[in-house]
């Protein structure tokens, strides 16, 4: 029975990772994106610190990220990611995180995950071509309110926040051992030709006007984030 579980979990995790692409697809998870930061911002005591996205070099949002487990545990799912330039916040780049983990698990449940990485080692990460979470960059569950980054050390430890939301609440969550990698077939179906997530995330790509929202949604969160401080 064991045995089955783990292989019901595979199958299930695979079907979401292996699932084509339509551009309905990719412009809903750009749509979906935009819409957990909105949230994010209508429940500032709830949600993540302004102070922690006010410092982000880079922002990834995967919403309803698959986690499931019978004694095995995996997930599997689909985001975006923007990070700072010269210029801005860059063009949305296409990603998958993939993981697992085992433990006494069961069920299946679709949470949003947000990962603010906080310093260049992290961002730097982001832009490589893949990379290990808690691996080739330390992480931890994030402060959760407007005001729960006072007098923690985050800042100095800590290359990636991570944060999950489910049934509206947001929470630190522990992602060690995840892999995140470029979704590429998402890339193109998006910006209608081969293009880097590398490229996209430095700002040497322009979006499309499918993404003018999603851009102006971090625009916003971060700078009203940025005037709270002061």
């Amino acid at each position: 029975m064991k045995w089955m579980g783990v292989f019901l979990t595979l199958l299930l995790l695979g079907s979401f990772a292996w699932a084509e692409q339509t551009k309905q697809d990719v412009d809903q998870r750009l749509e979906n994106s935009t819409k957990v930061l909105q949230e994010i911002m209508n429940t500032p005591d709830k949600g993540i610190p302004e102070d922690a996205l006010r410092s982000a070099k880079c922002i990834a949002i995967v919403p309803h990220l698959i986690k499931g487990g019978f004694g095995f545990g995996g997930e599997h799912g689909r985001g975006v990611a923007t990070c700072r330039t010269a210029n801005g916040w860059s063009a949305p780049a296409f990603m998958s995180i993939s993981g697992g983990s085992w433990g006494l698990q069961i069920g299946v449940e679709g949470i949003d995950l947000v990962m603010l990485f906080m310093d260049p080692q992290g961002a730097e990460e982001l832009l490589s071509s893949k990379f290990q979470v808690g691996g080739d960059a330390s992480a931890s569950a994030g402060p959760v309110g407007r005001h729960a980054s006072a007098g923690t050390d985050w800042k100095m430890d800590t290359k990636i926040l991570t944060y999950s939301r489910s049934k509206g609440a947001f929470a630190g969550l522990t992602l060690n051992g995840a892999r995140v990698v470029p979704d590429e077939d998402s890339m193109t179906t998006f910006y209608g030709k081969n293009v880097s997530a590398k490229d996209v995330l430095a700002g040497r790509v322009t979006a499309p006007p499918a993404a003018r929202q999603f851009e102006a949604e971090i625009s916003r969160a971060t700078t009203t984030a940025a005037a709270a401080e002061h």
